[in-house]
């Protein structure tokens, strides 16, 4: 699948399929889930979250993206405006996951207060 991007200022009351919506002013991206649910997934632009490559012709966002909250629980990754499935992760993959994500954020949140 390939996602359109474009660059707003305010998110659309109604997200289009196979469009990644990107504010650098609120610092996230937004798309519908490619799964075809209908999820809206966002993913906040930090040091702790997602990063967003624009080559000038097209975006990427590291790293992948699990939408463990959602039903279908989609895991993928966008490179250069594609989406690249990626397998399925177990529940003890996700929790694992996520508790490594909460160190990792503490830990920087702590470097960078101190």
């Amino acid at each position: 699948m390939i996602l359109q991007h474009k660059f707003i200022d305010l998110v659309p009351d109604i997200l289009e399929d196979g469009v990644l919506y990107i504010s650098i002013e609120y610092s996230c991206a937004i798309h519908k889930c490619p799964c075809g649910c209908g999820n809206e997934v966002v993913t906040p632009l930090s040091p702790t979250d997602w990063e967003l490559t624009f080559n000038g012709k097209s975006v990427s966002l590291s790293p992948s993206i699990g939408n463990w909250n959602f039903e279908c629980k989609s895991h993928y990754w966008i490179i250069k405006n594609k989406v690249r499935f990626a397998r399925k992760w177990s529940d003890k993959q996700i929790t694992e996951a996520r508790k490594e994500d909460k160190i990792l954020k503490t830990k920087y949140y702590k470097k960078k207060n101190k």
